[in-house]
């Protein structure tokens, strides 16, 4: 797609990687990589990464459930159907040998795993990523458990029988420890409650009354996501006693900065569902501090931050382990609050301007976006830019025999306004003096191999192709509707005044009436 520009295949410092392997690529070099989480938005461009910029790396083990009637092998090649891997291919053609299927569920004991699987994986694995997790905010408590608690315990029991591990990355979130009021540093807080007697409790425990304390056990923690994010982490602290294996925080993830495509994104979940709602004229306010930090990172950079940080602590294990020296579990808090800060307000402006070049053919009405930071400010806000618009639509295609969709699609966008609520409302400190360690630990070729400095990220740039990326790859609209769209975008422009003035009109003749009325009684 000519528009969101694709980042070469191989850069001048790749080509000379190849020739020369940098330290990073050396850790890979033969190593056997297991990945949970493949699927998923973060873990694509893991994979991706691995297979394209470590040449060296010898297997790539995915951990993949049947779907939807679909098995694991028909899921991994729909990953590698993606845009995404065009580059990979060119630079790797041969990849698809070093891909190895490995069926399981994260949501099951033991991973899912059969005991052939789990020999295999014991025997052969070298580096861990466990990227698998329910993001869903509102997801059942027994499935949050099983699939970000218990799938942790496990796959770190299962680390703890591998003899050849050399690291494991947990990636967790900036936002497991949201309840703390201070700054939340890069170290593992109390969890709530014992991971193993949650584990325990949502394992036995009816459905129906794990439903009704569920909101006992979150106490202050906003979602189920949040609240089993952070057991998670002590989970990790419990069984990855005496193992190299270190816990990354990402806050929100967004599209790519700069590859394998620019600007490439596949979910609307968090800041990316706030542009594209906005960009389609459907979601027109947001509960939202403007000045907040939105706390946004392009998920190429996390991507390389955890391969580093993957070896980085391999070598240090390894180091203490030489020294016999103690080990310290590293955390990485990987967030751009303290790098490059960017507001929600300066988050919407650049989306609408850079948006506003690119609108989409799906577009249903024009721009008109606002942050509420006051509750009720917003709930009357959404009461006449959303409700009321959708119920004058909804009764217009009942009127015509068609089945009414307005309040249902804002049904949804409400529901997602109030998950990101808590989030866009509130601002955290945080302390990240272990993700520039690692980066000042890389050489040259690695630092730019492995992009991941949130310093020498430049919004402007990002921005340039962001709203490209979602009307092409979320929005699935295609760049060649842009005349067309463009002719759309100028009609909605008109209606929208017209309404406005259409509504002031009305407006102030209400006014007009009622100041009359009161005249007259007065007088």
């Amino acid at each position: 797609i000519a528009t969101v520009d694709p980042v070469e295949a191989q850069t001048p410092a790749d080509r000379k990687a190849v020739q020369c392997p940098t330290p990073v690529q050396e850790f890979y070099d033969g190593a056997n990589v297991f990945i949970t989480g493949s699927t998923g938005f973060l873990g694509k461009i893991l994979v991706e990464k691995l297979l394209r910029s470590c040449p060296g790396i010898s297997t790539v083990y995915l951990l993949v459930r049947n779907k939807k009637g679909k098995n694991l092998h028909t899921r991994i090649d729909e990953v590698f159907d993606d845009v995404i891997f065009d580059q990979m291919k060119e630079a790797q053609p041969k990849f698809r040998h070093k891909v190895v299927g490995v069926g399981g569920d994260c949501s099951l004991p033991d991973l899912g795993l059969n005991d052939q699987d789990k020999n295999l994986l014991i025997r052969e694995v070298n580096v861990i990523f466990h990227v698998a997790a329910t993001v869903r905010f509102d997801e059942k408590l027994k499935m949050a458990v099983a699939i970000n608690v218990r799938a942790t315990q496990d796959i770190l029991r299962l680390a703890g029988q591998m003899p050849n591990v050399k690291a494991m990355i947990h990636v967790s979130t900036a936002f497991a420890n949201c309840i703390i009021d201070t700054s939340i540093e890069e170290s593992i807080y109390p969890s709530p409650i014992d991971y193993k007697k949650l584990i325990m409790l949502t394992e036995n425990l009816p459905d129906k009354i794990l439903d009704n304390i569920t909101p006992m056990l979150l106490d202050k923690y906003p979602n189920t996501y949040a609240y089993t994010k952070q057991i998670a982490e002590e989970a990790v602290r419990g069984e990855g006693q005496g193992l190299p294996v270190g816990i990354i925080r990402p806050s929100i993830v967004v599209s790519t900065y700069k590859e394998p495509v620019r600007a490439w994104i596949n979910n609307m979940y968090g800041a990316t569902g706030v542009a594209a709602g906005a960009g389609l004229g459907l979601l027109r306010s947001l509960h939202c501090d403007p000045e907040c930090n939105a706390n946004i990172v392009p998920v190429d950079m996390c991507v390389n931050f955890m391969i580093a940080a993957a070896w980085d602590i391999g070598r240090t294990f390894e180091r203490a382990k030489k020294e016999k020296s103690e080990w310290e579990m590293p955390v990485f808090n990987y967030e751009s609050s303290n790098d490059k800060p960017i507001s929600w307000r300066q988050f919407m402006a650049r989306s609408k301007f850079y948006g506003m070049n690119t609108p989409s053919i799906r577009a249903v009405w024009y721009y008109s976006f606002n942050l509420y930071k006051h509750y009720p400010v917003y709930l009357l806000s959404i009461f006449f830019l959303h409700i009321i618009p959708s119920l004058i639509v909804d009764g217009a295609l009942l009127a015509i025999g068609k089945s009414p969709r307005m309040m249902k699609i804002y049904s949804k966008v409400h529901k997602f306004s109030t998950v990101l609520s808590y989030f866009s409302t509130r601002q955290w400190s945080f302390g990240n003096g272990n993700v520039p360690k690692v980066i000042c630990k890389m050489s040259d070729a690695d630092r730019q191999l492995f992009f991941s400095d949130l310093k020498k990220l430049d919004w402007e740039e990002f921005f340039e192709v962001y709203l490209k990326g979602v009307r092409v790859y979320l929005i699935q609209d295609p760049i060649d509707t842009l005349a067309e769209a463009k002719k759309k975008w100028n009609r909605l422009y008109w209606a929208h005044q017209v309404t406005k003035v259409v509504v002031a009109f009305l407006l102030l003749k209400i006014l007009w009436s009622f100041c009359s009325f009161v005249y007259s009684v007065i007088f």
